[in-house]
């Protein structure tokens, strides 16, 4: 396997490293321009080939913010080219890990030691490497281990890197320059908080317990004293990836049943927690031979303000949905519209938040649903592409909504995804705002 003897940790190192990146998609265009001419059909497939494969080879080696971006957007099915979708989901666990000579070192940096003096054996091969962090199997008193160690310097460039892609996802998302400060704050802050690893295995351990009495799931145990702010020690857990055990599985049961304890985790979390899980990507979960679900990481949690939980979830029901005195007191709560849109923003937003939020809560409205249904993703992907070729959308303001919206919908998109991988049909229930 491909290793990494170094990464690129100043802020020159590293944007040299994306500028030549956009060189690259910058000789794309020029192709795409002149198939666009002799080959019409296949130009605009072949220049989203191309970008996304130099993007995400530009992004693998940096690691870091740069490449977590590229991990969020590759959850982003219904509304990013195949092309993307498939490169970009190779950063949830599968990138070039750090060689075994930068492993110890960076080991010896943060507990002023190697491996081999804290662990009876220490693999120094990664198993997983992904955006932030890689994985290595130890064993210690008997017990294998998982010890996952962070990326050199990728706390340090959080926002450097972020101030580098911003353009890109400006462009991506039609984002606009005013007011757009407060999205990028909220991407900065939990990508901070996933750089602090003290954080996550006090987060890690405070859901693992919530969440203990929910049938067929299962969590690791963490082990603060072989931890440190930029390495974690817990149990080894075994079982297949997610997505793994999606493309293989035959048993409609099976499927139904792993389904079936993903959705009451999600659900479990958002209405009695009030914080959630919001990194729902098949890297953090697998499925042991005991037919649970595991989930292994939780660097990524998003708390729920009530101010935001009450009207996003209160817009989950139909009757209040349409009612249309709620529907635009809920808009305004949800900051989706304002005092100070025109009439015409006021008509053509309302029209395009109530599309999309009639569908999106489809799976809350019955005592079951069936992530299998084409039909629905079907319709979710035509959504996206739909308002994503609007040229209407574009000429407004659209820097519309709660910066809560940028977690909890990945959260919800991610959860639907997985669902959908694994053609379950689970027990929705109805919940009560």
């Amino acid at each position: 396997m491909e290793t990494i003897d170094s990464i690129p940790t100043s802020k020159i190192q590293r944007a040299t490293r994306l500028i030549s990146t956009g060189v690259k998609i910058g000789g794309n265009y020029l192709k795409y321009y002149g198939e666009k001419i002799t080959n019409p059909e296949s130009a605009r497939d072949n220049l989203n080939t191309n970008n996304a494969e130099d993007i995400y080879d530009g992004l693998k080696n940096l690691k870091g913010s740069a490449l977590k971006v590229a991990q969020m957007l590759s959850m982003e099915k219904n509304f990013l080219p195949q092309a993307y979708v498939e490169k970009f989901s190779l950063s949830q666990f599968s990138v070039p890990p750090l060689s075994a000579p930068l492993v110890v070192k960076t080991f010896r940096k943060y507990f002023g030691k190697s491996p081999l003096d804290l662990f009876d054996s220490f693999d120094a091969n990664a198993i997983n490497a992904a955006s932030i962090g890689q994985v290595h199997k130890a064993t210690k008193d008997g017990k294998d281990l998982a010890v996952k160690i962070q990326y050199p310097g990728v706390a340090e460039s959080i926002s450097s890197d972020l101030a580098m892609v911003k353009p890109i996802a400006m462009s991506m998302f039609n984002i606009q320059a005013k007011d757009s400060d407060k999205y990028f704050k909220e991407v900065e802050t939990k990508l901070n908080e996933e750089t602090n690893y003290y954080l996550e295995i006090a987060q890690s351990t405070e859901i693992a317990e919530a969440c203990a009495h929910i049938p067929n799931l299962r969590f690791p145990k963490y082990y603060p004293e072989l931890s440190c702010e930029r390495v974690i020690s817990m149990d080894w857990m075994t079982g297949r990836h997610l997505s793994e055990f999606a493309k293989t599985n035959t048993d409609q049961h099976l499927a139904n049943k792993i389904g079936q304890a993903l959705w009451d985790f999600y659900m479990f979390q958002v209405h009695q927690l009030r914080k959630v899980h919001a990194d729902p990507h098949p890297g953090n979960f697998l499925v042991d031979d005991a037919e649970n679900l595991i989930a292994i990481d939780f660097g990524c949690i998003k708390e729920i303000p009530e101010s935001f939980y009450t009207p996003y979830f209160e817009l989950a029901e139909p009757e209040k949905l349409n009612d249309p005195e709620i529907f635009y007191s809920r808009m305004e709560a949800l900051e989706i519209l304002s005092s100070k849109d025109t009439p015409q923003e006021t008509v053509y937003f309302s029209k395009l938040f109530k599309e999309i939020l009639s569908l999106l809560t489809q799976p809350f409205q019955s005592e079951t649903f069936d992530f299998s249904d084409e039909a629905f993703f079907g319709k979710l992907a035509a959504l996206g592409e739909k308002y994503a070729n609007d040229k209407e959308l574009r000429k407004m303001n659209v820097n519309r909504g709660s910066k809560h919206f940028i977690y909890i919908n990945r959260t919800f998109f991610g959860l639907f995804s997985l669902l959908h991988d694994l053609k379950a049909t689970v027990e929705t229930k109805q919940f009560v705002v």
